[in-house]
Formats: structure tokens, C-alpha cells, sequence
């Protein structure tokens, strides 16, 4: 069973920045695609980045431009740099892995493993 263990969320004033990490127990991870996605409270969970694994990259429109995932797979770990970030980005957010994607994965139901969350609260 592939795990995924998430770091890096916290408090931050608007304007500021934070870096959360995944890391993933999977000897194939240099063949998966990975997703960050966020759900705020009472609110559905909501795609937010996704890296393939040749590196390409999407975003949800929100975030173009303030965050910038990344992956190291010497490291089995992807990342998810959050800048100029906003009290609307408070939520959990979420790693996800999808085995042997080529291509970026946008939708939650084609990720077979994710993290437990981590909490991102922005304040005012």
C-alpha cells in the first residue's frame, strides 16, 4: 500500500508564503502523476495543481501565477509552492498519486492513493 505523508501547512498572514512537501512510499513514483488539491470547510474538495511525470504542469485559474508545483524524484517527494497567498486559500490540502500516468491528472477519481491533508489557514 503506497503512503503518502504531507508536511509544511500552517498559519500565515495574507501576502505571505509556504511550502508543503509530499513524500511517497512508492518504488514507481518517478511513473506517477501528482496532484495538491484543497477543500475548505463545507465546501467540496477542489483540484488546485497537478505535475505529470515528465514535469508538465496545470493549474487551477485561482492560483496561476502565486503557486508552482514541483517534483524531485530523488527524493520520491512533490511540492507545492504557495505565494502571495490569500485568505480564500485557506483549506486542507491534499496530496494525491496516480500510477503510471503519463499525462497531468486533473480529476480526484483517477488518484488511487492520497495524504492525510494538512492544514493552510491564511489570515486577514
Amino acid at each position: 500500500q503506497v503512503q503518502l505523508l504531507e508536511s509544511g501547512g500552517g498559519l500565515v498572514q495574507a501576502g505571505g508564503s509556504l511550502r508543503l512537501s509530499c513524500t511517497s512510499s512508492n518504488r514507481e513514483f518517478s511513473t506517477s502523476g501528482m496532484g495538491w488539491f484543497r477543500q475548505a470547510p463545507g465546501k467540496e474538495r477542489e483540484f488546485v495543481a497537478a505535475i505529470s511525470r515528465s514535469g508538465t504542469t496545470h493549474y487551477e485559474i485561482s492560483v496561476r501565477g502565486r503557486f508552482t508545483i514541483s517534483r524531485d524524484n530523488a527524493k520520491n517527494t512533490v511540492y507545492l509552492q504557495m505565494n502571495s497567498l490569500k485568505p480564500e486559500d485557506t483549506a486542507v490540502y491534499y496530496c494525491a498519486e496516480s500510477e503510471g500516468a503519463h499525462f497531468t491528472v486533473l480529476q480526484p477519481n483517477l488518484y488511487e492513493y492520497w495524504g492525510q491533508g494538512t492544514q493552510v489557514t491564511v489570515s486577514s
